[in-house]
């Protein structure tokens, strides 16, 4: 079973063909708001260096992240779920992210109106210790005591805590592979973190 697994919900867009835990072929780079712009051909550039046409699952990011970016792969993940009549699943971009540390972590990405979006993952067996939350810098400083943080926000959180190492990495599609099955499971929706800014009125 190949999986074509899109990641857009930050300033990087990545999407990589997976074959179990073996990466067929991948692109990651870092475009900041050129997701639309980029995605189809990175998409078409892996099938071509795989000498394939389809995949045989999709699995996207949902975020959190940028709205524009996670409504760009996942618009993208449901269309070409329907034309190649493959099923399609969602990841969190935190998850992403945590899996690639060997050790317990605090997860952070720049979010909006000054907030970071924050989660905290334990490495053995990899599990999410709480649940995602958009937080000021100094509530989140709090609220996340791991000495290792990673993300874009990383650096805001640690620098309001006082203490802690920083690694500023962005998700990457390739290492979707090391995530447990039902951390690729979730239904592929949005997942913005923090209520929307427009306002039905009342």
């Amino acid at each position: 079973m190949i999986a074509l697994v899109i990641e857009t919900a930050t300033a990087a867009c990545s999407v990589a063909l997976l074959d179990g835990d073996r990466v067929v072929a991948s692109r990651h780079e870092l475009v900041g708001r050129g997701h639309a712009e980029r995605l189809v051909p990175m998409i078409g550039e892996v099938l071509d260096e795989a000498g394939m046409n389809r995949a045989d699952l999709i699995q996207v990011d949902c975020g959190p992240g940028s709205f524009t970016g996670i409504r760009v792969g996942i618009a993208a993940a449901r269309g070409l779920s329907l034309a190649w009549g493959v099923p399609v699943t969602g990841f969190s971009a935190l998850a992403l992210i945590a899996v690639t540390a060997r050790e317990d972590v605090g997860v952070a990405l720049t979010g909006g109106h000054g907030e970071l979006f924050v989660q905290r993952f334990k490495h053995a067996p990899f599990a999410a210790v709480d649940e995602l939350r958009s937080l000021r810098p100094e509530t989140a400083a709090e609220l996340v005591p791991d000495d290792l943080v990673l993300g874009s926000g990383a650096e805001a959180l640690v620098v309001a805590r006082g203490t802690g190492r920083v690694d500023a990495i962005f998700p990457n599609a390739a290492d979707a592979r090391l995530l447990p099955a039902d951390y690729t499971a979730l239904a592929p929706t949005p997942l913005y973190g923090r209520a929307p800014d427009a306002k039905i009125p009342q």
